[in-house]
């Protein structure tokens, strides 16, 4: 990011509690850079000895709308380097020695889905809706991260149609934790985190770092494997054709 450009997100540190805040107007998308950044703040925060548990959250209409479409649709080659903030962030998340809260409203898509899908505890105020619409975006990625929340039919369903699913059907099927009043998010996960830092910061650490050896398969590595996809499918005709009519707001017509 350049030096004129106002940060996509601010942090907090209280009580043990770090409180990173996405806050890019109108829908929270970020480019390149500023993925590379949200990893880079991830990272350090863990490595805080202060910090014994984070919690993300974001402002205005929505958690966050992944990555930013228009930069891609101006500049298709630094699909490379949104690749790579992505998958940092998603590692920094999930390989973060503290656990991580995700406290979600309003849209959660693309790379929102993969901060939820590597974070630790997930809850959503009732507004919140999910979705994967990267065949839509001419992309691919997310599946994996995708996969931590759902079945494997309910990921391909949603996957493939693009469509969206709400939060207290996603409470149904056990993908977060918890579901409250949009008004009442930010506490509701200030609470969880207050519980987590109140207790032993060594035995939580470790505790993490427990519970991510004994997952089935490697995450970061699965990610890697959509990843390659998303340059596969960047280089048809189609994937362009689909960022196009998501700028213009019309529909891709195949």
């Amino acid at each position: 990011m350049t030096e004129d450009r106002k940060p996509p997100f601010r942090t907090v540190i209280e009580s043990g509690i770090a409180e990173l805040i996405i806050d890019k107007p109108p829908v929270n998308a970020l480019d390149s850079a500023e993925w590379h950044a949200l990893a880079r703040e991830i990272d350090a925060l863990g490595k805080q000895p202060e910090v014994r548990v984070i919690v993300i959250r974001g402002e205005g209409r929505g958690f966050c709308a992944g990555v930013d479409i228009k930069e891609l649709n101006n500049h298709p080659d630094r699909i490379v380097t949104v690749n790579a903030g992505n998958y940092e962030t998603f590692r920094a998340v999930h390989r973060n020695p503290v656990p991580v809260i995700a406290a979600v409203h309003g849209f959660v898509l693309g790379g929102g889905i993969g901060i939820c899908g590597a974070a630790d505890v997930v809850i959503a105020s009732e507004c919140a809706s999910f979705g994967l619409p990267e065949v839509d975006r001419g992309a691919m990625g997310g599946a994996a991260h995708l996969s931590r929340m759902f079945s494997v039919q309910k990921v391909r369903y949603l996957f493939f149609t693009g469509e969206m699913i709400s939060a207290a059907e996603a409470y149904r099927l056990n993908a977060i934790e918890r579901v409250v009043k949009r008004e009442d998010l930010r506490a509701a996960a200030m609470e969880i985190a207050a519980k987590i830092a109140a207790k032993s910061p060594a035995m939580i650490r470790i505790a993490k770092e427990a519970l991510n050896g004994i997952e089935d398969g490697n995450l970061e590595d699965k990610y890697r494997w959509e990843q390659g996809f998303t340059l596969q499918a960047y280089m048809s005709p189609d994937s362009a054709k689909t960022r196009e009519a998501f700028v213009a707001k019309r529909d891709a017509k195949f």
